[in-house]
């Protein structure tokens, strides 16, 4: 038994949309999980194994990845299609609360989600992204997103992924390093093994001056008055640490979590970010049954 069943739902522009669902409790609200821009659903499934059955955990995959449809229109690879996608998803589930956790672009459509459906927001997790983004880590995004990669062997994939973040993760050992291939690569029909998501995901990052987006911070007061935990890495390039404060500071009582020598961005499976996540469950819950 693998704990979880496979689930799809249709977006607006008529693309099968993949999650994975773990069943949990249902007197709270369920947990959705959004990934960052070139990973999928396996990302979540610590958090997930950990927390299922106590809570209901529905792992999202965005269009372009894993077993999400590929767009046509690969300009429909961005935040607010993807917001779409998600509002789509909630319907189709008649959820009508939950709980967000966002990783990097997952953590954009949780901010976009604020900003547009706050009353079935019951808490959130922003995983080393806020309402300002830094320059050089887009930058270093750039340089790798949408660059087709194949290896012939998981451990040469394991290698490949190593060499590309060790700095991010100093402390990984081999076996990390092949968890993290197995969750970013897939196995194709020639028996190589590629990245699990469409290429063109790239294409909306070259179109001159979209760094210049919409003014993010005034989406956190949705999350006002709910509980909030910002993860940052130590040596993020994403999410800098006078962002984070001033994160902190613009929702009153949001939590703070600093994972030492780690950059963009935290596995949340940490032990300090797993204590965290379980103390904003914990208001959560209580929140549920006072209401």
């Amino acid at each position: 038994m693998n704990g979880y069943s496979d689930g799809y739902w249709w977006s607006k522009d008529g693309l099968r949309l993949h999650y994975r669902d773990y069943p949990g409790r249902e007197d709270r609200p369920p947990i959705l999980c959004f990934p960052g821009l070139t990973r999928n659903v396996r990302d979540y499934e610590g958090l997930a194994e950990r927390l299922a059955g106590e809570w209901r955990v529905i792992l999202v995959e965005f269009r372009g990845r894993g077993e999400s449809a590929y767009a046509k229109d690969p300009m429909t690879y961005v935040p607010l299609t993807y917001l779409q996608d998600v509002d789509a998803l909630i319907d189709e589930l008649k959820i009508d609360k939950f709980v967000a956790v966002g990783t990097s672009l997952g953590g954009i459509v949780t901010m976009l989600l604020a900003a547009t459906d706050a009353g079935k927001l019951a808490g959130a997790v922003l995983n080393d992204v806020g309402p300002d983004l830094e320059a050089s880590g887009l930058a270093r995004i750039r340089t790798y997103v949408g660059k087709a990669v194949q290896h012939p062997t998981w451990m040469h994939a394991a290698r490949g992924v190593q060499e590309g973040n060790v700095d991010c993760y100093p402390g990984f050992g081999i076996e990390d390093w092949l968890k993290m291939a197995k969750r970013l690569y897939r196995l194709n029909s020639s028996g190589r093994i590629v990245l699990d998501y469409d290429m063109k995901i790239a294409e909306p990052f070259r179109v001159p001056g979209n760094e210049a987006g919409p003014d993010m911070w005034p989406t956190l007061d949705g999350l006002k008055g709910k509980p909030m935990l910002v993860v940052r890495g130590e040596k993020s390039d994403i999410l800098s640490p006078a962002t984070a404060e001033k994160m902190i500071a613009y929702v009153p009582g949001a939590a703070l979590v600093t994972v030492a020598g780690t950059g963009h961005a935290p596995t949340l499976e940490e032990p300090e970010v797993v204590k965290a996540i379980d103390k904003l469950l914990a208001k959560v819950a209580k929140a549920t049954m006072a209401a």
